[in-house]
């Protein structure tokens, strides 16, 4: 039925159709065949289809049989489509009186037919046709009194072929073989149309008296034979599709009146194969209401495979038979008591690998591409893994697999029947008929061999199609298989390398139950339980702790199976020459719950921590810990010895001797197992930001009475000597019996820990060592002052130091206590000072200007120049300064001046400039620290409560200053410190507090010590000391004073050069030197005339005197042109180069200016003062 083609019948004068010409045109017309791309728009579908191919068949119009109406409603393609009626006739005469008729009767015939289309044919030859008429002209006068006759409608019905015998080319073809396309849509258009209003009008109907389903399914499948006898293989598809809904509709329903009992067992019905449609007569069973359910499946499974092959989707089909043995399968089983014993089994697996065996045959592998053999290999796999499963089940029942995991999994439960209880009486007297599920039910061996055949088909296919973890698991099953049969170490070898491949897929239960089964192998096999094993068991524990079902492990009482692992885990542990360590384990979890809290009589801190174990017995453990890690990498450690730990959770406090304080996060947490190690690690990542892997903050309060390490500079500082820092340890409470401090300093920076010092007596011991300060018996509330010094460090502005503090006391000298953190030090100088130099003559004023290198303000008490006891015959003086404290600011440098007078010529050795100051900050502390300590004492009471309130409230107070810095310029003015409005939260102290920083005082009145920095400063030296002077010379002689000077008035001036060497090297001193001058050029204020550039011999003490004259351009103050002086190259002895002498010139007129007057004249202007009117 599903292979039939179009049928087309021609008819025509009988003469003609017995002729050699009619073969011969019938011939040529058959190899135009098949037709292509057929384009069908159906109005009831919204696409256009496209018939890619269609083959005709073409009859006699007189060898069909009349049509009787039948109850059984057939394909579309039973009937013709489309009727061809073939003219030969050329002379009107004969038309008119003979083939007219002929082709009138022929029509009346046809027309009476119902959805079916006719076509006229006028044959001509070719050989009569004139030499440039064109192929299907239609200029023949026969062939428009055809067109005129019978083309009733708008449509064209008739066609002309001009043929020549044995002539097949497509061109003479095109236009017949479009006007059979066009009839043939005409026709299949009207006809489904037709059948598609029957198949809705039946189905509309379904809920009346007397509808039968099968008469509908019989119906539709008319509808979807047609589509496949055109090709339409999708449309087919669709209809037998919407035929299972409507089947599955009924079922619901539970309307299955029209059909047989649910299955009808056949003698072969287990073992043939399940797409084949011919095996039973299934349209006759259809028809006659008597179809069991079970055949009805098949037929209707094995007509939608059938039409899948067409569309060349075999994976489809395979997907699709694998879901239907799965659940038709499933009903089976309600009646399998009526079943012969093992049918369902024995169906299954026939039916799985027919289906496989037919869809190779249809499709060969080598016709797919890759993306679709690895589909089809997978499709496949899932057939053979489900004909496996039978396998189970059989294995199972027989005896042949022990009835637990893997293979008790695949069993299913029992429908509850009136036989289930002697499954052996069975209704039926039927027995299966597959061989090889008979042969495996008698043989182990045989079944065995089945077994491992059909799995390693499996494989097989999964392997191909990339389904690596499917593989996995049916190698799972065959390790188990092993098992059974007595095969451990080869068990032993597949189960240990399993889970491995499972893991990365997440495929927890497997993983968990090969793990299980390679323990149990091991145990078995009475192998020694090594590192290798205890990796073993920690993987199946993780598995165990991750797969919340355990449907795979199968011993009885879980939490005795799981405890005795527990236990020979502790056993193997002790057994360990070395640590192993295992990381993040999910059978334990340990989580801080909150702050940490301090201990009020020794430095040691407290933190409570949550152990999550998520497995159903204690763990024996000896030790539990976190650590916390800080800033800088610095990390606490707290812990806690235990014997076990308990199912559940769990909450314990653990300790840290330690002074350290600050934020913390939780790094990492380990449990101790004698010497296995379990190790979480807290911190996330980039890449990790799950629930399960945020950082939880740990808050370590800081306790004032624990010990403490400041870092600060010494209060004086000299230049070019060994730089250092002071360490400051504060004992608190403790009282030391020894510490050992070591200082981490940055890159390129090194400490001499063996030239520390320490800055006072009597305050503890310090022990040489070459990478760390060891101070020994260091009493309670006392601050120790180290002096340790260290490389040069110029290159930082800032210096962080980590620090690291482990020590012990009197009273616990057993307990290692330490303090970790780091403290930032200021290295460079907070103040710059440049120099610059003049000579006048045989004094030198050296000009220091100090400014700021920071944000800082710096306060200066006093500013020395000296110069060492040694030195005589010099005298340095500085200006006095107008007030005792100076602030420098980053805005306003200061200047300092000295005048240095030397009698013995140049100054050799170098003076000290002695610079005493201190830092804004550091004295409002001060200031800060005295009014507290004034306020607490003033206090009556017991003095000692106090203690623990003054660190704390200096350090508020020091916080809201530094928030708010309007306080700053008042401060500086007067001396007042304005506490921000923010400061409300120093309790009974606040009034008293406020009140005395607000008091006026002088800048002098803070108790912070004034640091002292030294820093060397070289005299320079100079060959030659010039003074260059232009005198203007009055007109007069008589008189000293100068006339009125007006502009372009020629003025005599002088110039005159005075030289000194008393700056000079005694090395290398000359008594001469050969110098020029130059007077500088302003040719927008004078006009100079004479030697305004020349050379002269300088000698010391000497004079050089030139006369000028001058003439001013302008009027106004005008400043006299500069000179300047500079020495010729000196030829030095033993060389043949020079050399230039320094040298120095002052302009000695520098401050002078001339009052030029304007020139008197007059001028008349003529002003006017309006019209005359």
């Amino acid at each position: 039925m599903s292979n039939q083609n179009v049928l087309v019948t021609y008819s025509g004068h009988a003469s003609f159709l017995v002729s050699e010409s009619w073969k011969q045109v019938l011939a040529a017309l058959q190899s135009q065949l098949p037709l292509q791309s057929i384009h069908w728009k159906s109005a009831s579908r919204p696409n256009v289809k496209t018939i890619q191919e269609l083959d005709l068949t073409f009859l006699p119009l007189d060898s069909l049989r009349d049509e009787h109406t039948s109850q059984v409603p057939v394909t579309l393609l039973e009937k013709p489509l489309l009727n061809l009626y073939i003219v030969t006739c050329e002379d009107n005469d004969s038309y008119r009186t003979t083939v007219k008729k002929q082709i009138k009767d022929w029509h009346y015939t046809i027309s009476q037919r119902k959805n079916q289309d006719w076509l006229i044919l006028h044959v001509v030859r070719s050989d009569i046709k004139t030499a440039d008429r064109k192929f299907f002209n239609m200029k023949s006068s026969v062939l428009d009194k055809i067109k005129a006759d019978f083309n009733m409608d708008k449509r064209d019905r008739c066609v002309q072929l001009s043929w020549t015998a044995g002539d097949y080319s497509p061109v003479i073809w095109a236009d017949l073989v479009n006007k059979i396309k066009d009839g043939l849509l005409f026709a299949l258009n009207s006809s489904v149309s037709q059948r598609e209003e029957e198949v809705r009008r039946s189905e509309s109907q379904r809920h009346m008296p007397g509808w039968n389903f099968c008469t509908f399914f019989v119906l539709k499948e008319s509808l979807a034979s047609s589509f496949e006898g055109v090709k339409l293989f999708e449309d087919a598809l669709q209809q037998y599709n919407e035929l299972e809904v409507s089947f599955i509709q009924v079922l619901r329903e539970k309307n299955m009146s029209w059909f047989g009992s649910l299955i009808q067992p056949a003698p072969l019905d287990d073992s043939m194969p399940l797409l084949s449609v011919s095996k039973k007569p299934y349209r006759d069973l259809i028809l006659a209401n008597s179809i069991s359910v079970f055949d009805f499946r098949i037929y209707l499974l094995a007509r939608q495979c059938v039409l899948l092959n067409k569309m060349r989707r075999p994976s489809e089909i395979c997907q699709k038979v694998t879901s239907f043995l799965g659940t038709f399968g499933r009903r089976l089983r309600e009646v399998e008591a009526t079943l012969p014993e093992y049918f369902i089994e024995s169906w299954i697996f026939s039916s799985a690998l027919s289906v496989i065996d037919q869809c190779d045959t249809w499709v060969p592998s080598t016709e797919l591409d890759g993306i679709q053999l690895a589909r089809f290999s997978a499709s496949k796999g899932e057939l053979l893994e489900l004909a496996k499963t039978q396998l189970d089940l059989l294995g199972v029942k027989v005896g042949h697999l022990p009835p637990k995991p893997p293979f008790a999994n695949t069993l299913v439960e029992e429908i509850p029947t009136p036989h289930a209880e002697q499954p052996s009486k069975r209704s039926s007297t039927h027995r299966i008929s597959k061989y090889e599920v008979i042969l495996a039910i008698g043989d182990q061996e045989a079944f065995y061999d089945l077994y491992c055949a059909t799995s390693n088909r499996a494989i097989d296919m999964y392997v191909k199609a990339g389904r690596r973890k499917f593989a996995l698991k049916l190698h799972g099953f065959l390790a188990a298989l092993d098992i059974h049969r007595g095969r451990l170490a080869n068990a032993l070898t597949i189960f240990t390398s399993l889970p491995a491949h499972y893991a990365p897929h997440m495929w927890t239960s497997l993983e968990s139950f090969m793990l299980s089964r390679a323990i149990n192998t091991h145990a078995e096999l009475e192998r020694p339980q090594d590192r290798e094993w205890i990796h073993s068991l920690l993987s199946f524990l993780r598995t165990y702790a991750n797969d919340t079902s355990k449907e795979l492990i199968s011993e009885e009482g879980d939490e005795k199976y799981v405890t005795h692992l527990i236990n020979a885990l502790h056993t193997a542990a002790l057994s360990l020459d070395s640590d192993l360590i295992h990381s993040d384990h999910p059978i334990m979890a340990v989580q801080v719950s909150g702050d940490t809290t301090c201990s009020d009589d020794e430095d040691l801190a407290f933190v409570d921590a949550t152990i999550s174990n998520r497995l159903p017995c204690d763990v024996a453990v000896d030790e539990v810990s976190v650590t916390l890690r800080g800033r800088d990498s610095a990390g606490l450690k707290f812990t806690m010895k235990m014997d076990k730990i308990p199912p559940g959770q769990s909450t314990v406090t653990l300790s840290c001797p330690t002074s350290s304080w600050g934020l913390y996060a939780l790094e990492s947490s380990e449990v101790i197992m004698s010497h296995l190690r379990f190790q979480w690690q807290h911190k996330s990542t980039t890449t990790t930001t799950s629930k399960n892997n945020r950082i939880s903050l740990v808050r370590v309060p800081r306790s004032l009475r624990a010990l403490d390490v400041q870092i600060r500079q010494p209060q004086q500082t000299e230049l070019g000597t060994t730089s250092r820092f002071l360490l400051v340890i504060s004992t608190g409470q403790n009282v030391i019996s020894r510490a050992t401090i070591k200082a981490t300093p940055p890159s390129g920076v090194q400490f001499n820990y063996s030239e520390a010092e320490l800055e006072a007596e009597g305050t503890g011991t310090l022990e040489v060592a070459d990478n760390a300060i060891v101070l020994l018996d260091a009493p309670a509330d006392s601050d120790i002052v180290i002096s340790l010094p260290h490389s040069d460090a110029s290159r930082y502005h800032t210096m962080k130091i980590g620090l690291s503090v482990t020590y012990n006391t009197q009273s616990s000298l057993d307990v290692i206590r330490t303090l970790q953190t780091s403290r930032v030090i200021t290295v460079s100088l907070p103040i710059a000072v440049n120099v610059e130099d003049f000579f006048r003559g045989k004094r030198l004023f050296s000009k220091f200007t100090i400014s700021t290198t920071s944000h800082q303000y710096v306060r200066i008490s006093s500013t020395e120049l000296q110069g060492p006891p040694s030195l005589n015959g010099v005298k340095i003086s500085g200006c006095r300064p107008t007030r005792p404290v100076i602030t420098v600011t980053p805005e306003h440098p200061v200047n300092f001046l000295f005048s240095i007078e030397s009698s013995n010529g140049p100054v050799v050795e170098p003076l000290n400039l002695v610079i005493k100051y201190r830092i804004l900050r550091d004295e409002v502390e001060a200031l800060i620290r005295q009014t507290v300590e004034d306020v607490l004492s003033s206090v009556s009471g017991e003095k000692p409560q106090y203690c623990s309130v003054r660190r704390a409230l200096i350090d508020k107070l020091i916080s809201h200053l530094e928030s708010n810095a309007e306080w700053v310029e008042t401060y500086r003015a007067t001396g007042e410190i304005v506490l921000p409005d923010s400061f409300d939260d120093g309790g009974d102290f606040h009034g008293p507090i406020r009140q005395a920083l607000a008091q006026c005082r002088p800048e002098t009145a803070s108790p912070c010590p004034w640091r002292e920095i030294k820093i060397p400063v070289d005299v320079p030296r100079m060959n030659i000391v010039t003074a260059a002077q232009i005198t203007i010379q009055p007109s007069d002689t008589q008189s000293d004073h100068l006339p009125p000077v007006y502009a372009g008035q020629p003025i005599s001036a002088t110039l005159i050069l005075q030289t000194s060497f008393h700056w000079a090297e005694k090395e290398g001193k000359q008594s001469s030197y050969k110098m020029r001058y130059d007077v500088e050029e302003r040719v927008k204020d004078w006009l100079l005339c004479g030697r305004k550039r020349g050379d002269f011999v300088a000698t010391n003490g000497g004079s050089f005197a030139v006369p000028l004259t001058l003439i001013a351009l302008h009027h106004g103050e005008i400043t006299l042109p500069k000179v300047d002086v500079r020495p010729l190259p000196v030829s030095t002895q033993g060389s043949m180069g020079s050399m230039v002498p320094g040298a120095d010139t002052s302009q000695a007129h520098g401050a002078e200016k001339v009052l030029i007057l304007p020139r008197g004249g007059r001028t008349t202007y003529i002003v006017g003062m309006g019209d005359e009117n």
